[in-house]
Order: C-alpha cells, then sequence, then structure tokens
C-alpha cells in the first residue's frame, strides 16, 4: 500500500479509488480478454471453414469410394453407407494394373526427383554463396522459366530428344531418347527439368540465409570447396533439401504433359495414365464379368477408389516427412 493510503487510514480518511480497485479485475482487462476471445473464435471459425473446403471432396471420394451400388441409388445415404465394401477397390486395383503403374512411377519419379534435387543444390548453392560474372542474370533466367508456358517450347523440346546428337558428337543425325526414361533423367541432371527454377531459387534463398562464417571457418580448417560443401553447409540444410524433394515427387507424380511427350506408349505404365483408364478397363471388366454395362454413377465409384489409391503415396510420403517439410517452408523464404 503506497504513503498515502497509510496516511488516509491515520487520518480516517481512506484513498477510496485504491482500495475499490485493489483485488478487483479492471475494466479495461475485461475488454482485453473479451477482444482476444472473440477473436480466437473468429479464428477458429475460419480455419475450421476453409479446412473443410479443402478436405470436402476427399471426404466425399472416401464415403463413395465404399459405396455399393444399392447405396448410391439410396436416397437417404449421404456419408455412410449402409451396406459398405471394398469392391470398388478391387475393381480399381485390377484395371488400374496398380502394381505395375505404382512400381514404375516411384521407380521414375524418385529417380527424378533425386537428381534435380542434386543438380539445383549445386546450382543454388553456387549462386549464392560465390562471386562470378553473369551471376544475376542466370538468377534471374532461372526464375523466368517459372512464367514460360511449356507448349511454347514443345517443338523444340521434342526435337532436341528425337534427335539427340549431343551438341553433334554422335553421328548419323542422332539418336531417338522418345519413348525411354532418359528425356527424364537427362533434364533432371542438368537443372533443366520440370520446375526446377522454383528449386533453384528456394536452395539460393537457403544458403543466402547461411552464415558466411560456417563457411570461412571451414576454409581456415583447410577445407576445399567442395568439402566445405559437403561437410559444412549441406548437412545444415537438411530442411530445404527435403522441401524441395517433396514438391519435385509430387509434381513429377502428377505431370502428365512432359509424360505423353517424353515416353509415348509407357506412359500407360505410370500412375496418371492408369487412372483415366480406369473407365474403360472398369467398363470392359464389368461387362465380361456381369453381361452388362455399368451405369455412370457406378463407374464412379470405381474412378473414386482408383484416385485415393493414386494420392496415397503422396500422402504416406508427406506424413513422414510433414515437420521438416514445413521447417523447409519457412526457412527457404517461400511464403511471408
Amino acid at each position: 500500500m503506497s504513503r498515502r493510503a497509510l496516511r488516509g487510514l491515520v487520518q480516517g480518511r481512506p484513498n477510496a479509488p485504491e482500495l475499490r480497485v485493489h483485488g478487483r479485475p479492471r475494466a479495461r482487462e475485461i475488454a482485453v480478454k473479451t477482444q482476444r476471445t472473440i477473436w480466437s473464435l473468429v479464428r477458429a471459425g475460419l480455419i475450421v471453414g476453409v479446412g473443410f473446403i479443402i478436405i470436402y471432396p476427399l471426404l466425399v471420394k472416401i464415403a463413395s469410394s465404399i459405396m455399393s451400388p444399392e447405396d448410391l441409388f439410396d436416397s437417404v445415404v449421404k456419408w455412410i453407407p449402409r451396406r459398405p465394401t471394398l469392391q470398388n477397390y478391387v475393381m480399381a486395383f485390377t484395371s488400374m494394373n496398380y502394381p505395375r503403374a505404382l512400381l514404375n512411377s516411384v521407380t521414375l519419379v524418385t529417380v527424378v526427383s533425386v537428381l534435380q534435387l542434386a543438380s539445383c543444390t549445386l546450382v543454388g548453392y553456387s549462386l549464392a554463396r560465390y562471386e562470378y560474372p553473369g551471376r544475376r542474370l542466370i538468377s534471374a533466367l532461372a526464375i523466368f522459366t517459372l512464367v514460360v508456358p511449356p507448349q511454347l517450347v514443345l517443338i523444340p523440346t521434342y526435337l532436341n530428344f528425337r534427335f539427340f546428337d549431343l551438341f553433334g558428337l554422335i553421328p548419323g543425325g542422332g539418336i531417338n531418347l522418345l519413348g525411354t526414361y532418359w528425356p527424364f533423367v537427362l533434364t533432371a541432371s542438368t537443372a533443366s527439368g520440370l520446375r526446377n527454377g522454383l528449386f533453384i531459387f528456394s536452395m539460393r534463398q537457403f544458403f543466402r540465409n547461411m552464415p558466411r562464417q560456417l563457411q570461412e571457418a571451414a576454409y581456415v580448417d583447410g577445407a576445399s570447396p567442395f568439402r566445405t560443401f559437403v561437410s559444412v553447409m549441406l548437412p545444415n540444410a537438411g530442411p530445404a533439401l527435403i522441401t524441395v524433394f517433396l514438391f519435385s515427387f509430387v509434381w513429377q507424380w502428377n505431370d502428365v504433359f512432359y509424360t505423353s511427350i517424353f515416353t509415348g506408349g509407357k506412359a500407360v505404365e505410370l500412375m496418371p495414365y492408369a487412372l483415366e483408364s480406369i473407365t474403360r478397363y472398369a467398363r470392359e471388366m464389368y461387362i465380361e464379368r456381369y453381361g452388362m454395362v455399368p451405369a455412370g454413377q457406378q463407374l464412379s465409384l470405381f474412378r473414386n477408389a482408383g484416385a485415393l489409391m493414386y494420392i496415397a503415396p503422396v500422402l504416406i510420403l508427406y506424413a513422414f516427412l510433414q515437420r521438416h517439410f514445413v521447417e523447409g517452408i519457412e526457412r527457404t523464404g517461400l511464403v511471408g
């Protein structure tokens, strides 16, 4: 209690305002708490609403993928089927030739993603940590590739791999690399593949934010530039590496444009085209097994089951790497 309040008590005149305030919440504190509570409720409502909008299509596919034809035409059934079945997954599994398509896609996408990660990391590190003529121009061109439509370079890209001569070193007009996986391997190895401009920019931003003292300390200890990169800089770039790998994996997994151009007939052995052909194969199998043409609504059940099987590998991969992915997004400067 203050000296003024003590004097008031001695004189028989207590300091009324100070005693009234003591032990009671102030009006301003109540207003602040009320404002925080209202904002928390509004923010929770927005998060729940946006989250529901995002996952609503997934929930619809999950619900319809386990429905039987009877549930599909039952007006009472909306989310939970009365006669759940896994027959839709069996039909999609067979019509997509799922084991073969999954193995081919995982192999191709993993190899391409690892090569893109290695090449873009090297390019991004050189742009961030070394000074040489044309460095800024190369950075600008790498970012500029993000706004160039792939259709614009379709013809030269096609002819380049149709008559691949390695700068004129292969005689006889070159060799035909179309119909193979070599175009993906070559573009990924040279940091010129799908969305590589974004990957180069991400690694450049991450290495630029790392303390330069780490690099200088390694040079003082006698490490070469390559040893510094491998032993000092690269181990600290784990979140950025995981982020680039996930982006590369997902975009290559969903790619249809370049896959149709480069692989030709082999594209049907990959997941995107296996998913597209599920309707035709499911119709043929249904006619052969039951002797009748399935309804369009029933084919949608097969497609929904196939779509969930298509995105399952990506969801599993993201579930294991989610924490590192979020950290890499924050540290590479892709948001904010």
